[in-house]
């Protein structure tokens, strides 16, 4: 019992699980333009979780973090400076030792902006500045509308990946940011029923990452590229998705507490500044990469990574939190 529990209650991430595993028996069912057109479905579910992200965000709380400008600074620049430095510093290593769709899937991985909903929510958990935290995964996802495909084009431009820039930055533009204004114009007529059904509100993104999880293993699948990978590879994958967050958690906490910053700021700062966003990095994905055959392992860095991110933070959350108590009862007393 204690096990179905568990599973009951991980289940999105059984969910991956399953995704890949029905991706390997029915890849014709799932693919782009297959039987089901999974990859149209995915695109409209996609406007729906933006349009959901724009509907929840709170302008007054946004508008509460803006003035702490070190702090924005800090984790703008542990987003798109730090992480990016990676690959400027292993990239050909990268290239040397792995089949070069998985080497470009930790580029893409080092490139991509800030998770919206977890790096708030853990900021939460381990009491910290959440407004803060807000503004600054909000503004890192909009700010990655035009970073990201650029990082990309810079590192992967001639490695035989091409990319029209303006064009791409468009496409993400209007499948992730104007739903996300659409959203937010709506929020006065549509936030009090949005908070009646936040419990099924919560888990679109959810659902529609699966999906679209399904679909890009499906399109890997019958197009053959998984031929060529082994487990042994998968294993190391994972390996340096973990060194890579553990590394980058204890760097930006190091640099957080030689900033001087308070407690609450440094917990915004790591959570915001080492997440990076699943629901947002698989759909650019597919405006990036197109049709590419290999999307699915391009993807498996950063569907690595998020479990691990999400595991490994709730833990330092739940120390954020129990450390932020006992400051109180110190000041208290």
């Amino acid at each position: 019992m204690n096990i179905i529990s568990k599973l009951k209650k991980e289940w999105f991430l059984v969910g991956m699980v399953v995704a890949i595993a029905l991706a390997m028996i029915s890849a014709d069912v799932g693919r782009s333009g297959g039987l089901i057109h999974l990859d149209k479905l995915t695109g409209i579910g996609v406007a729906i979780v933006f349009f959901l992200h724009g509907l929840g965000l709170s302008p007054a709380a946004i508008k509460a973090g803006i003035t702490n400008w070190r702090l924005h600074i800090y984790i703008q620049l542990a987003t798109f400076l730090a992480y990016p430095l990676l690959w400027v510093l292993f990239g050909d290593l990268f290239l040397a030792y792995m089949p070069a769709a998985l080497a470009f899937g930790f580029c893409y991985l080092f490139v991509l902006p800030s998770t919206i909903s977890s790096s708030v929510a853990m900021t939460s958990v381990g009491k910290g500045n959440v407004p803060g935290a807000i503004f600054n995964a909000s503004l890192s996802s909009i700010l990655g509308i035009v970073i990201t495909p650029l990082l990309i084009q810079l590192f992967m431009g001639f490695e035989g990946v091409q990319l029209d820039l303006m064009a791409s930055v468009i496409s993400i533009a209007k499948l992730l940011l104007l739903p996300m204004i659409l959203g937010q114009l709506a929020r006065p007529l549509l936030l009090s029923f949005a908070e009646k059904h936040k419990a099924v509100v919560n888990k679109v993104d959810k659902y529609v990452i699966l999906l679209i999880v399904y679909n890009a293993f499906c399109d890997s699948v019958a197009n053959r590229i998984w031929q060529s990978f082994s487990i042994e590879m998968l294993v190391t994958a994972i390996v340096i998705c973990t060194l890579v967050l553990l590394f980058m958690v204890h760097l930006f906490q190091w640099g957080a507490r030689r900033s001087k910053f308070e407690l609450a700021d440094e917990v915004a700062a790591v959570f915001c500044g080492t997440k990076k966003t699943l629901a947002a990095g698989i759909p650019m994905a597919t405006v990036i990469f197109g049709s590419d055959p290999n999307l699915g392992m391009i993807l498996l860095p950063i569907m690595l990574y998020h479990p691990i991110q999400i595991f490994y933070c709730a833990i330092l959350a739940s120390r954020y939190a129990a450390q932020s108590e006992q400051t109180q009862t110190v000041s208290a007393s």
